[in-house]
């Protein structure tokens, strides 16, 4: 176990309300923001997007991030394998599954990201990566502007679906796998905004992970829409309260091995043009990933409220025996708005939860699990006294041409590959935007 690893309170029960001595649904007066947006990414850990924030022309040793010559994870024979800077934006997938994520871990060491994603190919020091700002301009400009938390956790020491859950629902209500939950029970967010009548839209790219609760989206297909009628609304003045915006599955949502660039070409124009609209002023955007994606991290996870009485459901491929009471590895994460703090760090424990503390916080909705109960509501990285309406002027997220090219031959094909075939469309439709002097 981690030497300081404290119980987390978790007196407050599901279903307790933020304000409890206002009605259900009463707005937070005292918290300007008007609209929420949450932008929710895949597959990299903190250290391996932003661990190098703490470079001395960032935000220097304010933030706990990678130190090169200090840290180090032992290869299978016991060889020590430090961070070092990634050169191809497209690396092989690596382990993110339960199993794989706790090994990972191990008891709060952090040093199983080489060893489990070895495998035949000996090729499991790719997890020790790291990116540098000039790889990815416009997000370290985001994060160096705005207010970040090295202290991000994703929700759960498992990959996407678990993770995604509970940033919908405060649960994974016992999955630990990539596993729909069509017939799932579990109220989402999106009922809570319902019945306290809250505006809300998701708006996504190319498959809806709505669907990941069947049931709910079919009855709630009016807030579900394609990304372009997001655009709309921020210039109509049609913004919902609350919106989810999701990026595309099939031409990249960040996750290994697509060309980042891509996606986050995409995510720089969904915040610029909120930015540029008359929403800026009374807005906030959270944009985060959902789990690091088998990506080293440093900073042990703490230990966190168990959400329901539902225990880890695992599959015959799951053998690593854990409860719901640990966070997962940390994520990058940044608070846009007028209202954050510029350029500011915050230590304290988050997780996706978070999130959906912060919207029931300033809507007074209540709490879905034990876990968004007790989860810290990110009002500390708010100055709602002293907005600054500026906008910041950002670097353009450009797409290097030379590394996109790399990852268009990264694996040799016999028959066309759907995968690549995105990526060669992606790099026709976009030719425009390929900055080809970055090398």
């Amino acid at each position: 176990m981690a030497l300081d690893d404290p119980a987390p309170d978790c007196s407050r029960l599901t279903g307790s309300l933020p304000h409890m001595e206002w009605p259900a649904g009463t707005p937070d007066g005292n918290n300007p923001i008007q609209h929420i947006v949450v932008i929710m990414e895949e597959n990299h850990s903190f250290d391996n997007y932003f661990g190098r924030l703490n470079r001395p022309d960032y935000y220097g040793a304010e933030v706990d991030g990678v130190l090169p010559d200090q840290m180090w994870n032992p290869d299978e024979d016991g060889t020590r394998v430090p961070p070092f800077k990634l050169n191809s934006y497209c690396i092989k997938d690596t382990d993110h599954s339960w199993d794989g994520s706790h090994v990972d871990y191990d008891d709060g060491a952090n040093d199983g990201f080489v060893k489990v994603n070895n495998g035949k190919d000996h090729y499991g020091y790719r997890a020790m990566g790291y990116y540098e700002p000039e790889d990815m301009p416009y997000n370290y400009a985001l994060a160096n502007t705005f207010a970040i938390g090295d202290r991000y956790f994703s929700s759960v020491l498992s990959m996407t679906y678990p993770n995604r859950f509970y940033s919908i629902t405060g649960t994974s209500f016992g999955v630990v796998r990539n596993k729909i939950a069509f017939n799932n029970t579990q109220k989402t967010i999106y009922e809570q905004l319902n019945d306290a009548g809250i505006s809300w839209n998701y708006y996504y790219s190319d498959l809806p992970l709505t669907i990941l609760f069947g049931k709910m989206m079919f009855k709630n297909l009016k807030h579900i829409h394609t990304v372009g009628q997001y655009y709309k609304d921020v210039k109509n003045g049609k913004l919902a309260q609350v919106s989810f915006v999701e990026s595309s599955v099939i031409m990249g949502d960040e996750h290994p091995p697509f060309n980042f660039q891509i996606a986050q070409y995409y995510v720089a124009r969904r915040i610029n043009a909120l930015m540029q609209s008359g929403y800026w002023r009374n807005s906030v955007i959270f944009m985060t990933y959902d789990e690091g994606g088998g990506y080293f991290d440093h900073v042990p996870p703490p230990r966190a409220c168990v959400p329901d009485n539902i225990p880890p459901k695992l599959g015959k491929n799951d053998t690593f025996v854990a409860g719901f009471d640990r966070l997962g590895f940390r994520v990058p994460f940044v608070a846009i708005s007028p209202f954050v703090k510029r350029h500011h760090v915050s230590h304290t424990v988050y997780d996706h939860t978070s999130v959906l503390k912060f919207i029931e916080t300033k809507f007074n909705v209540p709490a879905l699990t034990m876990r968004d109960a007790n989860a810290n509501d990110m009002t500390d990285l708010f100055d709602f006294a002293h907005p600054d309406y500026s906008i910041p002027q950002l670097p353009k997220a450009r797409i290097n041409a030379g590394k996109l090219l790399d990852c268009l031959s990264f694996r040799k094909v016999k028959k066309p590959d759907p995968d690549i075939e995105a990526l060669r469309t992606a790099a026709k439709d976009m030719g425009v935007l390929i900055n080809s002097g970055e090398q």
